[in-house]
């Protein structure tokens, strides 16, 4: 589609508004995060990366990082093997209410999480507390695996639709198990899909606080929980600042390579 003149000024102008609006509130956050003041302002007093070696000795960021670290791969591990199965239950097989099932697989995403909070607390108080597992890691690992399956489930449903059973049905006829045609067809056509839902997945455990807060007890708190917790506490400002200036590049490579997982995926399976 060939533009005028004109058009091209005019997208490239509000492509530039969108960026701004999306990224200036992430660069004020880094650069903030090498300002010495005490509190948030703007423009920066000058330059120290005195809140940099503040943020890596405090002991609470550090043990809330591993708190999210242990989350996010328990919630991974989990979304990996049942959005998997529930994707290859989907795509592959013909059974009465299958519509139905994606429809249930897909909608915790889409709740507000605090409706999926108040039902996972109660649910756990009911259930697990009369045999004395009280909230804490576990349960926060499965509150956040209820919508990173969603995530995985997706993304391998979007990849088994699109290459369809052609392959492996030619690996059945030529005398392959089933398990043979897993490992040599199915899963390397999948496994970028595997890798991106992993990602998403994880990414969207990291940052989650409405679930965690409602299934992590009082002895358990998640990087974003300090994050909130410390927010309006005197001194603890630039520290904030210096923690999601390290969180923005951190999770920019794993939402790049995803893109470019995706994207890969789409293009026939290669990056």
């Amino acid at each position: 589609m060939n533009l005028s003149k004109r058009a091209r000024i005019a997208l490239g102008m509000i492509s530039a508004l969108v960026l701004t609006i999306l990224y200036f509130p992430l660069l004020v956050v880094v650069v903030n995060s090498f300002n010495p003041s005490k509190t948030f302002s703007w423009p920066p007093t000058g330059f120290s990366t005195e809140w940099w070696g503040k943020a890596i000795a405090n002991t609470g960021v550090r043990t809330a990082l591993v708190t999210s670290l242990k989350a996010g791969l328990g919630a991974t591990s989990i979304a990996l093997v049942l959005g998997s199965m529930a994707a290859f239950a989907v795509a592959r097989y013909k059974f009465f209410g299958r519509e139905a099932i994606s429809l249930l697989v897909i909608l915790p995403i889409a709740l507000p999480g605090i409706v999926t909070g108040i039902a996972l607390s109660s649910t756990f108080a009911t259930f697990l507390q009369p045999f004395g597992i009280g909230l804490g890691l576990f349960t926060v690992i499965i509150g956040h695996a209820t919508f990173c399956i969603v995530v995985v489930y997706n993304n391998v449903l979007a990849r088994l639709r699109r290459v369809g059973s052609t392959l492996e049905d030619a690996s059945g006829d030529l005398g392959a198990n089933t398990f043979q045609t897993f490992r040599y067809v199915t899963f390397p056509t999948i496994r970028s899909s595997l890798v991106a839902g992993a990602l998403l997945a994880f990414a969207l455990s990291f940052d989650e606080i409405v679930v965690t807060t409602f299934t992590s007890g009082p002895n358990i708190k998640t990087l974003p929980q300090w994050i909130f917790d410390n927010l309006f506490r005197p001194n603890q400002a630039p520290i904030i600042n210096v923690v999601a200036a390290c969180l923005i590049v951190a999770f920019a490579l794993p939402v790049w390579l995803s893109q470019r997982l995706s994207d890969g995926a789409a293009a026939g399976g290669r990056i």
